[in-house]
């Protein structure tokens, strides 16, 4: 927990206490304290402290508290069944009881409850590791659940197995967590895991645990190897299951079956990538878990080696049927759905081009440029590359996005230099003509023969269709 945020919780914390309350830090930050998590150094950063702070109050009536919160700032309501306050980046609520009223994570019948002891509260929480309390003030800690110590022991624990299962989203939670903080499940924690239906689950809330476990994790792997182990793996990501057993060329990787190089790639990917923005590291992770989607249909012993023609475009609906599960189109106004595609689609295309390095022409890197963003196609072609057991040549990357640079297309394709307006003024009525003229100078001008806007007129002058 930042200094800031220790200052605003106890500032919160002497209202309440002043009030005849008490208000603890609950939940994540608790754990992140202990954790001795720092800020995060860059966007894309693996892991920091928690930036929001969850408040539980006890001792002061639903109908103070809103009253009492005014007098330190703005307060906005959030929530139907049961209110949590708004004050800046702090969010208090009263201790809450739960009954189950039917399937999925909104099946609950929630009311506060300001008496309600500490202990309680803490049951309703989904890991012991989250089930601890912080006083501000006093800075006690409230551990009924011995979840300080298995955070030393690195075990990832359930509070209640009687009521875990109320909401399957815990076991999805169970595998960022895990791999967010390197723990390991306690095989009781795990049989119950393994029994919890996921299908109540919609797709934004399986991508928003996914999301972290592949962007908030140094080690994704972690999480992707639990959910093989809990049965996650069959239930939410099928595609991936083939990959299990898939064998690959010894030579190229030593490492074994594809689900193995999967999980290397994840890793790569993810430690190689600190720089990247939210959409771009999303992007690059994605990729890394589709790119192999369609080897198993492909595999095959030919000339007695191992080998997979065609895969990438095999593996291309594959990845659109876990991207629609998972309902991950854009993400901060960028195309993570087609660049997924994209790297899925064309990922060994760096390496091909630099074998030919001698004769590819410009016009290939241009029209590539049209498929898929080149620089996260490097980013994680790098990735894929080293993700395998053993030393390999990997230079091909460099070359490749040194020349896409050189071009100026590293993160799209040359924009257009005859347009619309442009034909008009030559006299071209607007219709399908038109844009027949546009996509030849286009493709002239991507080979390199058209440069200029009088180039480009000349020659829309001369098509013929």
């Amino acid at each position: 927990m930042t200094n800031a945020l220790e200052q605003d919780a106890r500032r919160v914390a002497l209202a309440i206490r002043e009030a005849g309350g008490r208000a603890l830090c609950v939940g994540g930050v608790v754990r992140d304290r202990l954790l001795h998590l720092r800020p995060p150094a860059s966007a894309g950063q693996v892991e920091g402290p928690s930036t929001d702070l969850d408040l539980e109050v006890f001792g002061i009536p639903e109908d103070r508290l809103r009253e009492l919160l005014a007098t330190l700032g703005r307060v906005e309501p959030v929530g139907q069944a049961f209110p949590v306050y708004k004050l800046g980046h702090i969010d208090v609520a009263l201790p809450r009881r739960e009954s189950k009223s039917g399937r999925g994570h909104k099946g609950f019948i929630v009311a506060g409850d300001p008496s309600m002891p500490f202990e309680e509260a803490a049951r309703r929480r989904d890991f012991t590791i989250n089930a601890m309390g912080w006083d501000p003030l006093t800075n006690e800690y409230l551990d009924p659940f011995n979840g300080r110590a298995d955070l030393a022991r690195r075990l990832l624990r359930v509070v209640d197995p009687a009521t875990f299962g109320d909401d399957s989203l815990r076991v999805l939670r169970a595998l960022q967590f895990a791999a967010r903080f390197e723990l390991t499940i306690d095989p009781e924690s795990a049989d119950i895991c393994r029994v919890i239906a996921l299908d109540d689950l919609p797709a934004e809330r399986i991508w928003g645990e996914f999301e972290k476990l592949l962007l908030k994790a140094k080690r994704p792997s972690i999480g992707f190897a639990l959910a093989r182990e809990l049965g996650v793996i069959e239930q939410l990501l099928p595609e991936m299951v083939p990959l299990y057993d898939c064998p690959q060329d010894a030579e190229w990787h030593p490492e074994g079956d594809v689900w193995t190089h999967t999980l290397l790639v994840i890793d790569e990917a993810r430690q190689r990538n600190d720089d990247l923005d939210r959409a771009g590291l999303a992007t690059v992770m994605l990729g890394a878990v589709c790119h192999d989607l369609g080897k198993p249909a492909t595999t095959a012993m030919i000339d007695g080696r191992v080998r997979s023609p065609g895969h990438e475009a095999a593996g291309v609906p594959l990845a659109i049927a876990i991207l629609d599960r998972l309902n991950v189109n854009t993400l901060d106004n960028f195309d993570v759905r087609a660049q997924v595609l994209g790297i899925t689609a064309e990922h060994l295309r760096p390496s091909a081009f630099h074998k030919q390095k001698d004769t590819v022409t410009d016009g290939a890197f241009r029209r590539l440029a049209q498929k898929v963003n080149l620089e996260l196609l490097v980013r994680f072609g790098r990735a894929d590359c080293h993700g395998r057991k053993g030393t390999f040549e990997c230079s091909a990357m460099d070359w490749f996005i040194e020349r896409a640079r050189t071009l100026g297309v590293e993160h799209k394709p040359p924009a257009p230099i005859l347009l619309g307006r442009h034909l008009i003024e030559l006299g071209v009525t607007p219709g399908p003509r038109m844009g027949e003229i546009l996509r030849a100078v286009y493709e002239l001008q991507l080979d390199g023969v058209v440069t200029t806007l009088d180039e480009a007129r000349t020659r829309a002058g001369t098509v013929t269709i």
